[in-house]
């Protein structure tokens, strides 16, 4: 029997509290203290997601995307493909900065279905339009 756990992505930033309510206002989540770690914060989306914000007084933020292009691990937000343009814009408007945004082909009129971007503290995320088949 597998013992029961609980995954969390845990990001560092030196100022956790405006970090995580970038977060939660980018996913309309709430955010609250992890129980007995008064470091850690806890970005709780609608659809239960989990994400930590760990306080780093010496966070320096990754570097991202790398020279040769490989990925690094990032916070992926899958959107309706309807909605992508307007996701976007909550994201900058919240503090984003865009990394990339290539011509993959995807979407008719529309530049592409993957929009990367930097968090506040440095931290990579993407908005991606969702694939029919991952709707809950």
């Amino acid at each position: 029997m597998t013992v029961p756990k609980t995954t969390v992505l845990v990001l560092d930033s030196a100022e956790p509290e405006l970090l995580a309510r970038f977060y939660a206002d980018l996913l309309g989540a709430t955010v609250e203290p992890a129980p007995g770690d008064g470091e850690l914060l806890l970005v709780t989306g609608p659809t239960g997601a989990v994400l930590g914000i760990r306080r780093d007084p010496s966070h320096v933020p990754p570097s991202w995307p790398l020279p040769e292009g490989s990925h690094q691990a990032h916070v992926l937000i899958l959107v309706d493909a309807q909605d992508l343009d307007e996701a976007e814009r909550e994201a900058v408007a919240l503090g984003a900065r865009p990394m990339t945004a290539q011509d993959d082909g995807a979407a008719p009129g529309s530049r592409t279905t993957v929009r990367r971007y930097a968090d506040p503290a440095g931290h990579a995320f993407a908005l991606e339009a969702e694939a029919p088949h991952l709707k809950p």
